[in-house]
This record gives structure tokens, sequence and C-alpha cells, in this order.
């Protein structure tokens, strides 16, 4: 598994779209945090908090974790390399988890340099006690599970096709609708209204963002990771036969 993952690294970094997922990334929440004028910016928020980070950031991540995922798969198909990579002598779960703990390696890669957002906030403030510092490394912990969950189902929606856009547009699609769907039909259905919010990924992250780990809300992210691993098991043992 291992070898999987630095291959999967190595892939990254090897081309332009390592480097573009970082820095698109950051420069997204640099824009909206500290220049545009807005809701998101820090700035003018009047309160040292990252609470605008943590808002934006799990709606970039829809889009750049399926950028990232779009190929782990669907290009081993298109590229007719998928019947080799399953015939080498690891297990399927090998080679999803290597796939998986890569893509999210990336990622996890691309979120270090936000750290220096703390930095500038203890900067900006007259005292440490103004800076919330629980619910801060709950938002990040929360948005760790919030990434394993959007990359689980980029690896997923990689497997059903070999175009990339589609797999692109499918992921994107299914991240939408477990961050937001659930929450959005919760308000349409008044009387199930927590129970159908509880499906969706947007609930549990801000319930951790509240600085509470609770057992249930990591049970939940890593159940939809397991979930969409498993289902892309199964879609390669369908593959193979």
């Amino acid at each position: 598994m291992k070898a999987i993952i630095i291959r999967e690294i190595k892939s990254f970094f090897g081309s332009p779209i390592g480097y573009l997922v970082i820095a698109i990334f950051l420069l997204l929440n640099g824009l909206f945090l500290w220049v545009f004028e807005g809701d998101f910016n820090i700035l003018n928020s009047g309160f040292a908090d990252l609470t605008p980070f943590f808002t934006i950031a799990p709606w970039i991540l829809i889009f750049l974790i399926p950028a990232v995922t779009m190929r782990s798969f669907s290009d081993e198909k298109k590229q007719g390399t998928l019947e080799l990579l399953l015939t080498k002598p690891i297990s399927l779960w090998q080679i999803v988890n290597g796939k998986f703990l890569g893509a999210m390696l990336l990622i996890f890669i691309a979120l270090i340099p936000t750290l220096i957002y703390v930095w500038v906030l203890f900067g900006l403030t007259m005292t440490d006690n103004f800076v919330d510092m629980g619910s801060t490394m709950g938002s990040y912990f929360g948005l760790l599970f919030l990434i394993a969950g959007y990359s689980a189902i980029g690896i997923f929606t990689s497997t059903l096709s070999e175009n990339q856009i589609v797999a692109f547009i499918l992921s994107v699609f299914l991240c939408f609708i477990f961050y937001f769907g659930f929450e959005g039909l919760a308000s349409y259905v008044k009387s199930f209204e927590t129970s159908i919010a509880a499906i969706g990924m947007q609930s549990h992250f801000k319930s951790m963002s509240r600085g509470v780990l609770d057992t249930k809300d990591i049970l939940y992210f890593v159940s939809i990771a397991f979930l969409f691993l498993l289902l892309t098991v199964f879609k390669l043992k369908s593959h193979q036969s």
C-alpha cells in the first residue's frame, strides 16, 4: 500500500495538478478571507476567529477534491493500466486505501499553510484570550474528517467512468448532496428535520466546529468514508469478473 501512496503523490507533483490544487485552495481562501469585501472577510467581521474560513473551505473543497480524485481509477481505465494494477500481489483494499490516502495527503499538505491564519489572528488581538483555540482546533479536526469523506466519494466516482470529467461531475454532485443536500431537504420536512439533517455532513461538521469532538460525529465520517471505499472495492471486483 505504501508503494501506491508514493506513486499517487509522485503523480500529483509530477504534473501541474498537485501544485494547482494547493495554489488554488490557498489563493481562494486568502482572497475571500483577507482581500474581498463581504461576509467572509475576517478583518471586517470584528471577531478574532476563523469561522469564515471554516464556512467557505468545505465549499471550495467540494470542487478541489474531485479534481484530485477524478483521475484515480478513471485514468487507469483510460490508459489500460487498471488490469495490470489489479494483478499486483496486493489486495483490492490496499489499492483503494493507497489511492485514498494519497489524495488525502495532498489535501492535507494544502491545509497546513492555513495554520498561519491562526498566527495572524493572535497578532491582530490585544490578548491571546480573544482567540477561541478550542473551536479552531475542533474545526480543523472536522475539516480533516470532511476531507476524508469527500476523498472517499471521489475515489468511488472515479471507478464509474474512464472519462475524468464525468467522474469529476459525479463527485461534485455527491459531495454537494452529502454536505448541503440533506440539510436543505430537512428545512422542508419540519417533522423529521433533525433526523434528515443528521444524514448529511454539514450538521456533523458544525458540531465538531464547536470544539467538542463527539464520538457520533467521528463515527459518522468514518462510516461515510468506509461506505464509499467499500463500494469502490465492490466496483473493482465487478471489473475483475
